[in-house]
């Protein structure tokens, strides 16, 4: 009996394949084996005996249906086989936004005059896209095999856009080169035409990472699922106030929830840690983004 460690679907699925078990532990290193581990071609969890789900819920009362769009079929299935075949952790965290809300209502004004709604996400977008640069593991991608990291050098950032035909990611491209003003009109405008269904397929694909945002909805923190070729996925919560003591005073501040989700077989607990420390200094102390 082999001593690594499958579960029988998984040795099914080997055997079918015509993949050795012990081999392929051996050359990943490995004792544990998932389907994902048996190559290229291992199929999603879609795949699997859902039959038993089929339930005639009429039978237990009054039920109405109502038929998923094509979008949303699609989308269920990358969501789906993204969470099956992605070992995936949630860091989280949280930031002072103090100086962001200060800077929002002193540039009021200035907002109006250009015509630009300035929201609390272009600074986040700005703090994302400067992370990123200063790590590039994260602005990068797992190959197919899982054998080689795709290093980026172009940041483009994603924004989930709920929408009611269904999530849309339209993407921020060269996100670390853009000001504020520019940041914050893009993001409004790629919002809008995403409502519309107005998106053309050049605004999407290709994110370094994306940013699902339920800061207007609320919630305390969750687990946003990682986007693949993506390696992680940041998300927001609503902002709480928070005290924090200064000595024997305490002050309340404003604190924004940050949920940071990642594959973990290309990054481990201390790469998000690190990653969400720069992060959060940079949403901090927004003026430093900006030299």
């Amino acid at each position: 009996m082999s001593d690594i460690i499958a579960s029988p679907s998984t040795r099914r699925m080997a055997l079918q394949k015509g993949v050795d078990i012990d081999a392929r532990a051996r050359e990943l290193g490995r004792t544990t084996l998932g389907p994902e581990d048996l190559g290229t071609s291992a199929p999603p969890a879609q795949s699997a005996d859902t039959s038993y789900w089929d339930v005639d819920h009429a039978a237990y009362g009054p039920v109405t249906t109502e038929p998923m769009s094509r979008f949303a079929q699609v989308a269920a299935r990358n969501l789906g086989a993204a969470n099956a075949l992605i070992p995936q952790v949630t860091h989280h965290d949280r930031a002072d936004i103090s100086t962001i809300e200060g800077l929002r209502k002193a540039w009021r004004g200035e907002a109006q005059a250009r015509g630009v709604k300035l929201t609390a996400l272009a600074f986040h977008v700005m703090a994302l896209a400067r992370s990123l640069r200063d790590f590039p593991r994260f602005n990068a991608s797992l190959s197919a095999d899982g054998k080689t990291l795709v290093l980026k050098d172009y940041v483009h950032i994603g924004i989930a856009v709920d929408t009611p035909h269904g999530l849309m990611v339209p993407v921020i491209r060269d996100a670390d080169r853009k000001g504020l003003w520019q940041l914050s009109t893009e993001i409004t405008d790629l919002a809008a035409r995403a409502q519309a269904r107005k998106v053309s397929p050049d605004d999407m694909g290709g994110a370094s990472m994306t940013i699902s945002n339920l800061g207007g909805i609320g919630g305390l923190g969750f687990t946003p699922i990682v986007n693949p070729p993506e390696l992680a996925i940041l998300g927001i919560t609503r902002t709480e106030i928070v005290t924090i003591w200064d000595g024997d005073t305490p002050r309340p501040v404003p604190m924004v929830p940050l949920d940071l989700s990642y594959d973990h077989r290309a990054l481990n607990g201390a790469d998000a840690a690190r990653f969400m420390s720069r992060l959060v200094s940079l949403v901090a102390a927004p003026r430093q983004m900006m030299i």
